[in-house]
């Protein structure tokens, strides 16, 4: 990419909630944006760390340990192979890096829903 890139334009081109949407790459690593409500599911990657940034709301990364709170700006990094839940009761806007080609549901999860695709992770 050449040009910038508008995360606000991004977001507004889609409303398929858990549906991340590649904005970018650096290296082999894919820049996404996702809207989020409800719940997620558990689920870990366990060859690589997931970068989160709220950029507009509230989200919750439950763990098996704890729970983690992001407000609109805040940055966690969940540790490779950690079972993790996002959620958002009342919607968020996120960005996540992660390696090219990395199942939003991971390589481990509980039952995928029947809305949500389990190669890719995406809503269907």
């Amino acid at each position: 990419m050449t040009e910038p890139i508008s995360l606000t334009a991004a977001l507004a081109s889609f409303e398929q909630l858990w549906s991340p949407r590649i904005v970018t790459r650096v290296n082999d690593y894919d820049i996404r944006v996702a809207k989020v409500r409800g719940e997620h599911l558990w689920h870990s990657h366990e060859h690589t760390d997931e970068f989160f940034l709220v950029l507009d709301g509230e989200l919750t990364i439950s763990l098996r340990d704890r729970t983690v709170v992001l407000h609109r700006g805040d940055v966690f990094t969940v540790p490779r192979g950690t079972e993790h839940k996002p959620s958002s009761e009342a919607g968020a806007s996120i960005l996540m890096v992660e390696p090219t080609g990395t199942p939003t549901v991971g390589d481990r999860h509980e039952d995928v829903p029947a809305h949500v695709d389990a190669t890719t992770g995406h809503a269907l």
